[in-house]
């Protein structure tokens, strides 16, 4: 019985795996900016309230957790710039860094908001919003567009 137990157990497990893709996503602007130079990729910054935007936290499950992404983002620098109202969840390092990102890229503070630069910093186009109904076609399309 231990020997079935111990054979089935790896079977089970494989069901239970993650099978969403999975991606880095940088922190530092500057460290981003740097990267993008370096491998001639545009940046694209996804800034995101997650523990209080609805949509932010959706388009992450929607978009970010797809195959059709993780392809996608081969293309580009990530950077993930995160406001949560719950200060605690950054360090106030990464508060104030994401600020001045915030400041100097998303002016109008909307959320969730796609922003692509060049490797100069340059903004080259953003994308605003997601309608939580699980299309994405106009993001991937934006992604496309930009890379």
């Amino acid at each position: 019985m231990k020997l079935l137990l111990f054979l089935l157990l790896p079977l089970c497990l494989i069901g239970q795996t993650d099978t969403t893709s999975s991606v880095d996503w940088l922190k530092n602007y500057d460290k981003a900016i740097k990267v993008s130079k370096k491998e001639n990729k545009n940046v694209l910054v996804y800034f995101t309230g997650s523990d209080w935007c609805p949509p932010c936290k959706k388009l992450k499950h929607d978009l970010f957790e797809t195959e059709e992404f993780s392809e996608l983002a081969k293309s580009y620098v990530l950077l993930y710039v995160d406001i949560p109202r719950n200060k605690d969840l950054l360090s106030d390092k990464q508060w104030d860094h994401n600020q001045e990102v915030l400041k100097k890229l998303n002016k109008k503070g909307v959320f969730p908001l796609l922003s692509v630069v060049n490797g100069k910093g340059k903004a080259l186009d953003e994308y605003s919003g997601y309608g939580m109904t699980g299309e994405i076609g106009y993001h991937l399309n934006f992604l496309k567009k930009n890379k």
